[in-house]
């Protein structure tokens, strides 16, 4: 008489298996996490872009860019600061009427006239990091790097 085999999967089978996904999870993790930080860093260079579109259309309108001090509040509400625009659009330069913020949650900084582009702007982000500086992902993010 032959003995009916017990069915199923030994510990060490199993184990394998455990293994060989958690290697799998790991490899396809550190993949991902390294597209999501340069996805971060190219959404922030194109909103950058968009945000000089926009200072650019400020200064047609009104012969100069805002000041530091306007910042770039000035693209969604009219300054009431010297230098007032003369031909400031009613509903602002951007098409939200919010400022957009970084991929890390931050501001956007904005100097006029600028120390990278003195006839014009620096606008900005710090990365990463949130800090000057920096490097790899947490390097700063600028106008002038395009």
């Amino acid at each position: 008489m032959s003995h009916a085999r017990n069915q199923g999967f030994s510990l060490i089978e199993i184990m394998a298996v455990v293994v060989i996904i958690g290697l799998l999870v790991a490899l396809v993790g550190v993949n991902v996490t390294g597209q999501m930080d340069t996805a971060r860093v190219k959404t922030a260079a194109a909103q950058i872009d968009r945000l000089e579109g926009a200072l650019e259309f400020y200064r047609m309108d009104n012969a100069n860019y805002p000041t530091s001090e306007q910042g770039l509040e000035a693209l969604v509400v009219r300054p009431t600061s010297p230098p007032e625009p003369r031909r400031y659009q009613p509903d602002g330069y951007l098409k939200r009427s919010s400022l957009p913020v970084d991929p890390w949650g931050e501001p956007y900084h904005y100097l006029a006239p600028g120390q990278h582009n003195p006839r014009g702007f620096d606008l900005w982000s710090y990365g990463a990091d949130r800090q000057p500086g920096g490097s790899e992902n947490g390097s700063d993010i600028g106008n002038w790097d395009s």
